[in-house]
C-alpha cells in the first residue's frame, strides 16, 4: 500500500449510516434502512473506486450500475443519487 492509499472501514461506515439515515432531508417518513443501505454502500465502494475522479465525474457510470448494485432496495437512481453522495462526501470530508 502506497502512502495515498486509504483504507475505509466499510463496517464502521455502514454502522454510521444505520444510525443517521432518519436524519437526511431525501429519506421519507416510510423509507426503510434495507432501501437507503445498499446507496450508502455503493457510495463507499465508488469512492474506493474513484482514482482521483470526482463525483461527478463517476456519477453516469454509478447511474449506469445501480440497477447491478442495489440488490433488493426498491430505490431507483434518482432516489438513490443523494444517499451515493452523501456516503461519497464523508469520505471525502
Amino acid at each position: 500500500m502506497d502512502d495515498t492509499t486509504v483504507q475505509t472501514d466499510t463496517a464502521r461506515e455502514q454502522a454510521y449510516w444505520r444510525s443517521h439515515y432518519r436524519n437526511r432531508s431525501y429519506v421519507a417518513q416510510d423509507d426503510s434502512y434495507d432501501d437507503y443501505g445498499p446507496a450508502f454502500g455503493y457510495g463507499i465502494d465508488a469512492h474506493g473506486r474513484r482514482d482521483g475522479r470526482r463525483f461527478e465525474d463517476m456519477e453516469s457510470e454509478l447511474a449506469r450500475d445501480w440497477d447491478q448494485f442495489k440488490g433488493q432496495s426498491r430505490l431507483t437512481w434518482e432516489r438513490a443519487k443523494s444517499a451515493v453522495r452523501d456516503a461519497w462526501n464523508r469520505l471525502t470530508d
